[in-house]
């Protein structure tokens, strides 16, 4: 699963009033709880590792809002390796308050113009801002289009994020204070996709708010006088919070907080819920809680559902020449609970290189080049054994070609049969997963009536260069995570989206198939439906 990449994380750190530091941070005063936000979204850098940001609060500055954001990882951004320059920033960026991004490119430039979080200044304080998100929106084109049609407007980036800007600027204007939950209530009625959004103002007014198909997490907790959020509860809970103090942010709700203390609004009505299945399966740290459903957990039950059917299949010899190997690192749990349902032994046959680079960042060849250098296989773990490679999911591939060649030709292992814990990847995501088109999926070109049957499996498995493959079918993944199908979003394994221009961008997905002359990268489908619009204005 090195092909797709996690589309943000935020994270929110808050000292309530009163002077006293909390006993989850002595060292820290209240003006400086900030210092904490770094820490935070390092335990969140799984899901980003393009960019890095963070704006405070601090009523004793003249800049009461002060953003510090650039490409890199979160130590490369605060200069965490070098002490000084690190401590220099932490006083510098001092606050009782403040909210943090890390960031990985679903649209828009890789530039620092689109770190977050993004600031918008202005004299009255209740209209100074500084926003940050997780999540994408699948009716982008049509807001753009609206935006630019309605009066002298103009967009400097290309991306959603700087239409939220302008939407929240839109209705924060007027010279009277609005209420802060009707400002979210307004704004959500135009939107359509996904977001966890944590939003500051220069009065010291923070908001975490969650989109309400709750496809994005979101995770806070409370403890004398400090409130912290983060897409992940393990951010959370490494910073000492009691894990039956860390709750999930109810889809359609947010959480205002003032120096006075904290307050839950309903902003957007929530008929159903359509959690991303991926966060369970791929993204989310394996530490992690979320929806009061264990990641470790839903992971380990993938594996019990693979061995389950190993065994009744029984394709494969089970002796003391058959062992299972996790790609690193995620697949690990499912690997594990696969062996010892199975009685063999699951072995580290293949050693992650964590320095070789951001790959994701490459494309085409040089994504092919850096994937051989990812991982090292074993020969001493792997040479003569009968292999079950156990894997995440294939997406576009390419990484998993490259693998079996090594493990093969340098590992020496005699057979290698990859088992996927997930369905086969066969639709766009339109929510924030780095995978927008059906040209550059591996899956759908190998079904049959939009089935994957056993003849398609045996194709894949001979274009791969495996002696075999087999993912799990789609109904496993409700029950390792225990929660039922409606509950859950699922678009990129049933082509069923659970909002209404979701379902318009497969549309157009659909109709781009085959438009890639295969040297090119194909526009991702959201840069179609902007186009579309822009004909249409």
């Amino acid at each position: 699963m090195s092909e797709i990449h996690h589309e943000c994380g935020v994270a929110a750190i808050y000292h309530l009033a009163g002077q006293q530091p909390s006993p989850l941070c002595p060292e820290q005063g209240p003006d400086e709880v900030s210092r904490l936000l770094p820490r935070m979204l390092q335990d969140i850098q799984n899901r980003g590792q393009l960019s890095a940001g963070m704006t405070s609060y601090n009523p004793r500055r003249p800049n009461l809002l002060d953003t510090i954001k650039d490409i890199g990882s979160v130590a490369e951004v605060f200069r965490m390796s070098h002490r000084g320059k690190y401590d220099n920033l932490m006083e510098e960026y001092a606050g009782r308050a403040a909210i943090g991004h890390v960031r990985y490119a679903t649209c828009g430039k890789d530039d620092r113009n689109y770190a977050q979080p993004f600031e918008r200044q202005h004299i009255h304080k209740h209209k100074w801002f500084s926003f940050c998100f997780n999540g994408q929106l699948a009716n982008y084109a049509e807001l753009r289009a609206k935006l630019l049609r309605e009066g002298d407007h103009h967009l400097v980036r290309d991306t959603d994020t700087e239409i939220i800007m302008h939407e929240l600027g839109r209705e924060l204007s007027g010279e009277n204070r609005r209420d802060i939950a009707d400002v979210f209530t307004n704004v959500a009625r135009q939107f359509d996709g996904a977001y966890s959004l944590a939003f500051l103002n220069a009065r010291g007014e923070m908001v975490l708010a969650r989109d309400p198909l709750g496809i994005k997490p979101l995770c806070y907790a409370l403890e004398g006088p400090l409130f912290a959020a983060a897409s992940e509860s393990v951010a959370l809970l490494n910073l000492g919070f009691d894990p039956d103090n860390i709750h999930s942010v109810p889809p359609g709700q947010l959480i205002s907080v003032c120096p006075e203390g904290v307050e839950f609004h309903k902003f957007a009505p929530s008929s159903r819920t359509a959690h991303c299945f991926f966060e369970w399966i791929y993204f989310a740290n394996v530490a992690s809680t979320l929806d009061d459903r264990s990641v470790y957990l839903s992971r380990t039950r993938l594996g019990e559902e693979l061995a389950r059917i190993e065994i009744a299949e029984n394709e494969v010899p089970l002796d003391r020449d058959t062992i299972v190997v996790p790609v690193p690192d995620t697949s690990k749990a499912a690997a594990d609970a696969m062996a010892y349902e199975l009685g063999i032994p699951s072995r580290e046959g293949l050693i992650r290189n964590r320095y070789s680079g951001r790959t994701f960042i490459e494309g085409g060849r040089a994504r092919k080049a850096k994937a051989s250098s990812k991982y090292t296989p074993l020969r001493e773990v792997l040479e003569g054994k009968r292999v079950f490679l156990v894997e995440d999911s294939i997406v576009r591939s390419t990484t998993m070609k490259v693998l079996l060649d090594r493990i093969r030709l340098l590992g020496g292992a005699k057979e290698i049969h990859v088992r996927v814990a997930c369905p086969p990847i066969i639709a766009p995501c339109f929510y924030g997963i780095d995978m927008s088109t059906i040209d550059e999926l591996f899956a759908p070109k190998f079904l049959e009536d939009g089935l994957l049957t056993d003849e398609g499996q045996r194709r894949m498995a001979a274009t791969l260069g495996c002696d075999s493959l087999r993912y799990l079918p789609v109904d496993s993944i409700a029950k390792a995570i225990d929660l039922s199908e409606e509950q859950l979003c699922r678009a990129c394994i049933t082509g069923n989206y659970p909002s209404e221009h979701g379902q318009r961008l497969y549309d157009i997905a659909i109709q781009n198939i085959g438009q890639s002359d295969g040297q090119t990268q194909p526009y991702r489908t959201y840069e179609t439906a902007v186009s579309a619009q822009s004909r249409l204005a």
